[in-house]
């Protein structure tokens, strides 16, 4: 774990120096380099001071790594326009080093400490690199609904240190089951995943966001939520039983309902954003049912959804840049000019609805499987998420590609070599992992 860590110490005076190219080519080398130290084990490995992997925390550093050396690749106009571009390598370096230690701390302390810095280098990335005079208000809206429940849960890792003697994860054994406590600390990871009446942050954050912001907000910031809960629900199993089946039910209604929303918008991104919500809904309820089924399946829609969205997000972003707008008022007809990027955007629209052979179709699965087992009702509710996660998707497809050409659009480029290098990098690893899709169940 620290030869990791010192290798990403070792970047950030590549930042200074505007290595661009060179920092992307490290982060694509520490991910094959990771991938060869392969958990292929449920148990804790690499153990280092307080740092080390399971399997969990071991596919969530691999994600971070592979999202990151992308936005660096999408985020090519930062770089050819010189617009502060050593020091956005530098909020990046220290993003993925903050969500390196975040995901790979044994101790709630370390890790509390870390998932709060993370948020930083975003507010940077949002306010510096954002495009709208709004992204100030979007910057407030993320830090404010992640600070406000970051105090009790500070206060609740010190109350669980005076009842366990420790705050490392393999000690958290014993049971609290104070309804207070379960708030105090789950109310931060459900405003991260994010749970539906506390998500009105994600869809400001995802709009004003540059590209490079919405791909580690959709990718991996999220991800710090779903992976928090299901750290901290084996300290709150009884309880968990006899309440979760509130938030479940809040969750699969709240994500029938931004369904919904997604149906009515006419910003690429914000529909994008909003498929965030539903999609992350799904995996959350999938976590609260404290099954087997449902936490395999809500780690394989993490990974998937990060792909997935992190792809759509970029596919956005390569429209806005040529058309300098997302509206899809004005992204219309698409096919006729950059066909071969039609093909791509059908490939993630089909993804993000769950197609086969995605891994996102192998994580609906197991997770209806399991919130179906957990209550037969959630059926209902399951059923029309699912049928109006293809409807929104195929709408922004239909929307974007098909019908009459803007004409007053100024002429550009087709798409170039890296973008479709990006798409290929998102796309191959989301419907490959799915030939392995036992290594996401090893972990219990």
């Amino acid at each position: 774990m620290m030869k990791f860590m010192f290798v990403l110490l070792a970047m950030m005076p590549l930042g200074f120096l505007n290595y661009f190219w060179l920092i992307q080519f490290s982060w694509m080398l520490v991910v094959f380099m990771f991938m060869l130290n392969y958990s292929f084990n449920y148990v804790y490995m690499y153990i280092s001071y307080f740092w080390g992997v399971d399997l969990i925390s071991y596919l969530m550093i691999l994600l971070s790594f592979w999202v990151c050396a992308l936005m660096l690749m999408a985020s090519q106009k930062i770089y050819y326009t010189g617009f502060w571009s050593q020091f956005f390598l530098l909020v990046l370096v220290v993003l993925m080093l903050s969500l390196y230690m975040a995901f790979g701390s044994l101790n709630l302390f370390i890790f509390y400490i870390f998932f709060e810095i993370s948020l930083i280098p975003t507010l940077m990335l949002i306010l510096g690199w954002g495009y709208q005079p709004e992204r100030l208000q979007a910057g407030v809206y993320l830090l404010f609904y992640t600070l406000f429940a970051s105090l009790p849960m500070m206060i609740s890792i010190f109350y669980y240190y005076s009842v366990f003697g420790s705050l490392d994860f393999y000690f958290l054994n014993g049971e609290l089951g104070e309804l207070v406590l379960y708030l105090c600390m789950n109310m931060v990871f459900f405003i991260k995943i994010p749970l539906f009446f506390v998500h009105l942050w994600l869809p400001k954050a995802h709009v004003e966001a540059p590209v490079s912001g919405s791909m580690i907000l959709a990718g991996v910031m999220l991800k710090l939520g779903g992976y928090g809960l299901m750290r901290m629900m084996v300290v709150f199993l009884s309880l968990g039983l006899k309440i979760n089946y509130f938030f479940i039910g809040l969750s699969l209604m709240g994500g029938l309902m931004v369904s919904l929303i997604c149906l009515r918008q006419s910003d690429m991104k914000s529909l994008i954003a909003y498929s965030s919500v539903a999609h992350m809904g799904v995996a959350l309820s999938g976590i609260l049912t404290l099954s087997f089924w449902g936490m395999s399946g809500s780690l394989m829609m993490m990974i998937a959804h990060g792909l997935c969205s992190s792809g759509l997000f970029c596919l956005a972003n390569f429209n806005y840049e040529r058309l300098s707008s997302r509206s899809l008022y004005l992204n219309k007809g698409l096919i006729n000019l950059i066909p071969s990027l039609s093909l791509w955007w059908f490939l993630f629209v089909s993804c993000n609805m769950a197609a086969p052979p995605s891994l996102n179709l192998m994580s609906e699965i197991m997770l209806i499987n399991s919130v179906v087992s957990y209550d037969l009702l959630n059926m209902i509710t399951l059923s029309m998420l699912s049928f109006f996660g293809a409807v929104y998707s195929l709408y922004l497809y239909s929307f974007s590609q098909h019908g009459k050409i803007y004409m007053g659009i100024f002429p550009f480029n087709s798409a170039s070599f890296r973008e479709y290098l990006i798409l290929l990098l998102h796309w191959f690893p989301l419907n490959v992992m799915i030939l392995k899709g036992e290594l996401f169940s090893l972990w219990l």
